[in-house]
């Protein structure tokens, strides 16, 4: 075998088919989900349904994108697409349709922004935003701490727009838990104070996120994958730990996967930085490793710089991410950016016409093509 056939083969790694439940992803490249906030009123609309459609027809296996539960201090913005209301579930319906129809699977990211909410904002600005604590990501009080019965109709939200979600055809659901929303928010020492059931130590913290996900699986029933995007960092703070060793992650994930959770979605600045000291893992190598669920793995795939950091981006950088999905440390590869700038992205990289994937710019994040 030549070192081109070589090459090539290890690159098809990325576009054989993976099963997880009953489900069959056509290839392992995940979109990421990315809030758009093209969706007036939150209503899904035509473009919305083709701008994903497009990213299925070049190849994309799975598509994940944000859907915001019902309450009311759960978006940021107007534009964000709900699920919830006839209206927005038939946009979706048809989102699902043309994604489907493509060839890909598709799942909606189940999400509430809880206190990075700037009050004031989102489709109902008189709402209060609402954490377990009241406390921002800076740890400034900003309101009191939910109550219980406030979390429990939070949990119900969670669970209705799951149902909703699987009515519109969606072929499972992701749950928003990093990145600093609201399931994080209870992860985090910084943001979640309570001395009650829903506080205390790292373990403790776990319990709103599972009574989350075990609502869920109650709702959808045994076999609808139940994903949860998880992240040590958060928009706030590049340096935040959840767990500072293996054994606590383990701990930390066990819960999680008692709850009911399929796949873990695990979101790292860069996916190829070592997570704990002494291993070359990253932080979706150790998740893998610890619970042999599913595992997503995400951060500046596609991308050898960072733009936020001054710096162009480019395709490069695909050898480490083909040399860690042959080693199974993950299953699937989430793409962020680089699908912004470029639709054919996957298409590009598959039949070796990387040098002509277009760059992703920070005006990409701005348009809906």
């Amino acid at each position: 075998m030549t070192k081109q056939q070589e090459e090539i083969h290890t690159l098809e790694s990325l576009f054989e088919p993976y099963t997880v439940q009953q489900l069959t992803i056509p290839n392992r490249i995940v979109m990421s989900p990315m809030a758009r906030a093209f969706a007036p009123e939150g209503v899904p609309g035509e473009d919305m349904a083709a701008y994903y459609r497009r990213r299925a027809e070049n190849g994309v296996g799975l598509i994940i994108t944000v859907g915001m539960i019902d309450h009311p201090a759960a978006s940021v913005d107007p534009g964000l697409p709900n699920l919830f209301g006839e209206a927005a579930l038939d946009g979706w319906r048809e989102v699902v349709r043309q994604v489907h129809e493509a060839g890909a699977m598709i799942f909606p990211q189940l999400s509430h922004m809880g206190m990075i909410r700037p009050a004031g904002s989102g489709p109902i600005p008189d709402a209060p935003s609402v954490g377990p604590s009241g406390l921002d990501m800076q740890g400034n009080k900003i309101s009191e701490p939910m109550t219980e019965e406030e979390i429990a109709g939070v949990i119900q939200a969670y669970a209705d727009a799951a149902v909703n979600a699987q009515q519109a055809g969606f072929d499972g659901i992701e749950l928003s838990g990093g990145h600093g929303l609201l399931i994080d928010q209870f992860f985090w020492e910084q943001t979640n104070q309570r001395t009650d059931r829903y506080g205390g130590d790292f373990l403790k913290r776990t319990t709103f996120a599972a009574e989350v996900v075990a609502a869920v699986r109650a709702a959808v029933g045994p076999d609808y994958p139940i994903a949860i995007r998880l992240s040590q960092w958060k928009m706030a703070d590049y340096t935040a730990k959840l767990v500072d060793t293996p054994e606590q992650l383990e701990q930390f994930l066990d819960v999680l996967v008692q709850a009911g959770v399929d796949i873990f979605h695990i979101s790292t600045r860069r996916f190829w930085d070592p997570e704990f000291a002494g291993s070359e893992l990253g932080l979706a190598g150790w998740v893998k490793k610890l619970t042999g669920k599913t595992t997503i793995a995400v951060g500046s795939v596609g991308m050898d710089n960072d733009p936020a950091e001054g710096e162009e981006a480019d395709h490069q950088g695909m050898d480490e991410l083909l040399k860690r999905l042959d080693n199974q440390e993950f299953d699937l590869v989430a793409v962020g950016r680089a699908l912004l700038g470029d639709p054919a992205w996957a298409r590009k990289i598959r039949e070796g016409r990387a040098e002509e994937i277009q760059a992703f710019t920070p005006e990409a994040a701005a348009k809906l093509y």
